[in-house]
C-alpha cells in the first residue's frame, strides 16, 4: 500500500467514525459561515473547552455580520477579553466592515474572496468553504498536519510550509462529496485520539488499519516540528492606582502588541520600593499607602514578560489617566490578561 493508497483510504475511515463519535459543539449545530467563521478565528491557538462560552456569548450579542461590522470597539474587546491575540478580534469587524460593503452583508462562496477578507488565512478559507458550502478545500492545522504526518510517517518538521503545502495538495485530491463532514472528521482525529500532547490512541484509531506509524510503531515520536526560538524576556512593573473607589488605566499605543487596549499604568523594568516612589512622582502621583505587590508571568508568541505588580492608594485622580469604578471595570473594560492577573488578585485581596 503506497501513500497515496494510504491518504485515500481516509474518507473512508473517518467519515462513518465521525458521525458516531464527533463531540456536540455549540458551533456544528448549523452550517452557517458566519458561525463557522467565528468559530473558527476563536479556535486559533486556543482550546475548544476554553471557547465554548465565549463563542455562545459573542453569537448571541453580535447574531450577525452587520451587527459584528457596527460593533463599539469596547463591547468587542469585552466580548473578547480572556480569549487574547486581539488582533483576530479587530480582523473580524474589518472583515465584517468589508463584507458589508462589498457583499451586500452576504458572507461570500468563492475561495478567492473567502481568503482576500482581513484575518482570514488559508486554513480558515478551506474550513469557512468546506463545513459552509461542501467545497474541496483542505483546512490544514496542526491538528491536521499531526495525522497526515502519523499516517505517512513522515518525520519532516510539520511546521515547515512544504510540508503544509504537500498535505494540502494530497488531501485535496482525495476530498469527498461530503466535504464539510471530512473536514471536521480529520480535525476531530487530530483533537482526540490523535492528538497533541499525548500518546495517539491507535487501539481505538479508526485509521489503524493503514496508518503506517501504527505499522512501524514510531506514532509517538511524530510529528516533527522545528526547533523553537527562545522568548525574549521583558521586565515590568504594573501600577494599579486606587483613589477611593476608582482605578487608573490608559490606552496602548495604535501599533505594536496588545494594540489600542486598555491596561494599568506600567515601565519597563523591575522596580524596588524606593524605585517606585520615584517613578509615582515623577509622574504626578501621590502615593498614600502601598497596600501590596504581586509577582506574575505572562507568555506571548515571542516575549515572556517577568512582571512586579504594585497596588498602591494614591491621593488624587492624576490627569492623564482613565479612572474608573471597580464595577465599570469588571462589567464594560476589556483587560488583556497580563494585566488581568493583577486585577483577579486585588479583586481576592479586597475580599471581593
Amino acid at each position: 500500500m503506497d501513500i497515496k493508497d494510504r491518504i485515500a483510504a481516509l474518507p473512508g475511515a473517518l467519515l462513518p467514525w465521525y458521525e458516531k463519535n464527533r463531540r456536540d459543539l455549540p458551533w456544528r449545530q448549523d452550517r452557517d459561515p458566519y458561525h463557522i467563521w467565528i468559530s473558527e478565528i476563536m479556535l486559533q491557538q486556543t482550546r475548544v473547552e476554553a471557547v465554548k462560552n465565549f463563542y455562545s456569548r459573542f453569537v448571541a450579542t453580535l447574531p450577525t455580520i452587520s451587527a459584528l461590522a457596527a460593533c463599539d470597539d469596547e463591547l468587542l474587546h469585552k466580548l473578547w477579553e480572556g480569549l487574547g491575540y486581539y488582533s483576530r478580534v479587530r480582523n473580524l469587524k474589518k472583515a465584517a466592515i468589508r463584507v458589508m460593503e462589498d457583499y451586500g452583508g452576504v458572507f461570500p462562496r468563492e475561495y478567492p474572496q473567502i481568503l482576500d477578507l482581513p484575518g482570514i488565512g488559508a486554513y480558515t478559507a478551506g474550513a469557512i468553504c468546506s463545513i459552509a458550502y461542501d467545497m474541496p478545500t483542505p483546512a490544514v492545522d496542526g491538528n491536521v498536519l499531526r495525522v497526515y504526518a502519523r499516517v505517512t510517517d513522515d518525520a519532516t518538521p510539520i511546521d515547515l510550509p512544504a510540508f503544509k503545502k504537500a498535505t494540502q495538495k494530497a488531501l485535496g485530491a482525495v476530498y469527498p462529496r461530503e466535504a464539510g463532514a471530512f473536514t471536521q472528521a480529520l480535525m476531530e482525529l487530530g483533537a482526540t485520539l490523535c492528538g497533541p500532547n499525548r500518546a495517539p490512541d491507535c487501539g481505538s484509531c479508526p485509521c489503524k488499519g493503514f496508518c503506517l506509524s501504527c505499522a512501524n510503531g514510531t506514532a509517538e515520536q511524530l510529528p516533527v516540528k522545528s526547533p523553537k526560538r527562545g522568548r525574549r524576556k521583558e521586565d515590568m512593573t504594573v501600577f494599579l492606582l486606587r483613589c477611593r473607589d476608582e482605578f487608573a488605566l490608559q490606552k496602548r499605543p495604535a501599533g505594536g502588541l496588545l494594540a489600542n487596549l486598555w491596561q494599568f499604568p506600567n515601565t519597563p523594568s523591575k522596580l524596588n520600593t524606593n524605585e517606585t516612589l520615584t517613578w509615582m512622582e515623577d509622574n504626578g502621583l501621590k502615593p498614600k499607602e502601598i497596600i501590596m505587590q504581586m509577582e506574575r508571568k505572562h507568555a506571548f508568541t515571542h516575549i515572556e514578560w517577568d512582571m512586579r505588580g504594585v497596588y498602591v492608594r494614591v491621593a488624587d485622580k492624576t490627569p492623564g489617566y482613565v479612572w474608573r469604578s471597580r464595577e465599570q471595570i469588571n462589567a464594560e473594560t476589556a483587560l488583556p490578561t497580563a494585566f488581568r492577573l493583577f486585577w483577579d488578585e486585588i479583586q481576592v485581596f479586597d475580599g471581593l
